[in-house]
């Protein structure tokens, strides 16, 4: 295989790609929005699924309707987006129904601001949702490890019937990195 430059956040969604997620949806928020913007593009090129939601919350609910009908779907978004979400991934969790989010964080309370953060870390290590469940969270540092947790991360959710999360930090959904791509599987 040859390495590749790549952003991380297009990167993260060519991951998914590769591992086979047939259906996206999700809502545009910095820092994350080129994750969604790649998806747009890529996922009508291989006949698979993406949906432009109106909200963080209908994302994470079209996300739960797939996959209660077993179809690997994902979403992805940011902090204040993720806060919104909160309902939805305690009705997945309860339903044990497996799917993937990708939360890149950036700092601030409320809207908080643009700038690169980590601030979610606990809300999605300690419970992400009401009712004290603990998803699988998967936090990369580099690039490479986002497309290599990203691509095990369809395993995962599958496997424990289970959310997991792939929380990146801002500056890792922004910079750029030779990766090394995994292979394509079918969805």
């Amino acid at each position: 295989m040859t390495r590749e430059l790549w952003k991380g956040n297009e990167a993260l969604a060519e991951a998914a790609v590769r591992a086979g997620v047939d259906a996206f949806f999700g809502y545009p928020i910095t820092p994350q929005t080129e994750l969604l913007e790649y998806m747009a593009r890529r996922m009508p090129e291989l006949g698979r699924t993406f949906l432009q939601a109106e909200s963080e919350i209908g994302a994470i609910n079209m996300v739960y309707g797939a996959a209660c009908a077993g179809v690997r779907a994902m979403t992805s978004s940011s902090s204040p987006g993720i806060s919104l979400m909160q309902e939805g991934l305690s009705y997945i969790a309860g339903s044990e129904v497996p799917c993937v989010l990708v939360d890149i964080m950036r700092g601030g309370p409320g809207l908080g601001n643009i700038q690169p953060g980590q601030g979610d870390y606990f809300q999605v290590t300690r419970s992400a949702g009401h009712g004290d469940f603990h998803p699988i969270v998967l936090a990369p540092s580099t690039v490479q490890e986002a497309v290599d947790l990203t691509y095990l991360s369809f395993d995962l959710a599958f496997r424990y019937r289970t959310i997991v999360i792939i929380a990146g930090d801002g500056a890792l959904g922004q910079m750029m990195e030779p990766v090394e791509m995994p292979p394509m599987r079918e969805p």
